[in-house]
């Protein structure tokens, strides 16, 4: 019981280092694949060799222990098991030398204890089993017991959205307990089927207000509003069914073009993906496409160029026909015919519908309802584009260095 004790702890030691090295090979595997031609063009191939190789080894190093205590097992449990029936022959033989004991009870007892033997080895091998997963579980269970942060809380409604106005009130925000204050008593008034802008630099907490809308996160104080409903007496599945999101880094699915679009709507029909590409531009890529909306795109649209990865983003977002839309930064990093067709697809997209567009492109800046300033989070700005030529110096100086660079 002691040795298969003793091998039962080496077990779970060494697999411990097995998933920690396996989980860091497999880390470095996704990046160095994912970012090959950065690699490439600074040549650092033999230093990824390197790399690679030495987290391969140390799997190799630790496996190989796992492997030494799994071949070890046996024997010493094999040994254990002679000495001890050794001992217990030995003894007994002195036994019946004094008439103690009977010849044929030894026997017998014998033939029982060596009937037993094979189920007790085994209990042996089975406590080093047993071992490697509990050291499994130990990394596992903690995340499966884990109770989420953002969840429904008591007693909530269905999230019912007529106009779509969104207020802040007096929001406040922090990533955790220990960082800055990322958002000081942010109140907005975002009103309902029009297009508010969110202007400021980097850093601000734009894209921090777009993601406490859907509850990415929750608010540290204060409250957000959507028609008069609070998001936080809502149901999180009614709130994000209203809500639809385009942002600059455009997350695809190593699926069909088709697959890609629906997955805001499963049960879309071909007709409403087709209408839906066609009125986010797609359609004009696809349609040149071999095999057409049955086309692989490879792991998050590699085959795709930024607009028409964009530009899929936006059909999808079409498809799911949501009152609101959150647009984070959609139109960067294009050339002026791509970003010309993108910039008519969110027009069909938020048309009649509550827009909040993080915007670093004066079109977008000029098409909107209302704008709001923010900076080092908090609001410093708000009104239309004239209004704020003349009201704030951020905003200014913001749209005198979009004019240069036009």
């Amino acid at each position: 019981t002691l040795a298969a004790k003793t091998l039962g702890k080496r077990m779970g030691k060494v697999t411990t280092q097995q998933m920690d090295r396996s989980g860091t090979l497999n880390s470095y595997l996704i990046e160095i694949f994912k970012n090959h031609k950065l690699t490439k063009i600074f040549q650092r191939e033999n230093y990824e060799n390197e790399r690679a190789n030495k987290y391969i080894e140390a799997l190799k190093k630790t496996t190989r222990k796992i492997n030494i205590v799994f071949v070890r097992a046996t024997p010493i449990m094999e040994f254990l098991t002679g000495i001890m029936i050794a001992f217990l022959i030995y003894f007994s033989a002195k036994l019946i030398s004094k008439n103690e004991l009977e010849v044929s009870n030894f026997f017998s007892f014998l033939a029982a204890m060596m009937l037993a033997y094979q189920p007790v080895r085994s209990l042996a091998t089975l406590n080093i089993s047993l071992q490697q997963g509990l050291t499994g579980a130990k990394r596992v269970l903690p995340l499966i017991d884990n109770i989420p942060e953002i969840k429904d809380n008591e007693n909530p409604k269905e999230l019912i959205i007529e106009n779509g106005m969104i207020n802040f009130e007096k929001v406040n925000f922090n990533y955790s307990k220990n960082e800055k204050q990322i958002l000081n008593s942010i109140s907005l008034n975002i009103p309902g089927q029009k297009m508010t802008a969110l202007v400021g630099h980097s850093g601000a907490g734009k894209s921090t207000i777009l993601n406490l809308i859907p509850r990415f996160y929750n608010v540290k104080s204060g409250d957000i509003k959507i028609d008069d409903q609070s998001i936080y007496d809502s149901t999180i599945n009614s709130l994000r069914k209203s809500i639809s999101l385009v942002s600059q880094d455009t997350t695809l699915f190593d699926d069909t073009i088709k697959n890609n679009i629906a997955y805001a709507n499963p049960l879309a029909k071909q007709v409403d993906i087709e209408e839906a590409a066609h009125h986010s531009y797609a359609n004009e890529f696809i349609e040149k496409l071999p095999e057409k909306y049955d086309t692989l795109i490879g792991e998050n649209g590699v085959r795709l160029s930024g607009g028409e990865k964009q530009r899929l983003s936006i059909a999808r977002a079409m498809l799911k026909k949501t009152p609101i839309i959150l647009l984070d930064e959609a139109t960067s990093s294009l050339d002026a015919d791509t970003e010309n067709k993108i910039q008519k697809a969110i027009s069909f997209l938020t048309k009649g519908r509550t827009t909040i567009v993080i915007a670093h492109r004066l079109s977008t800046i000029l098409n909107s309802d209302k704008i709001y300033v923010i900076d080092k989070g908090s609001i410093i700005g708000e009104g239309k584009h004239n209004e704020l030529l003349t009201t704030s110096s951020v905003y200014k100086n913001f749209y005198e260095k979009q004019i240069k660079r036009s």
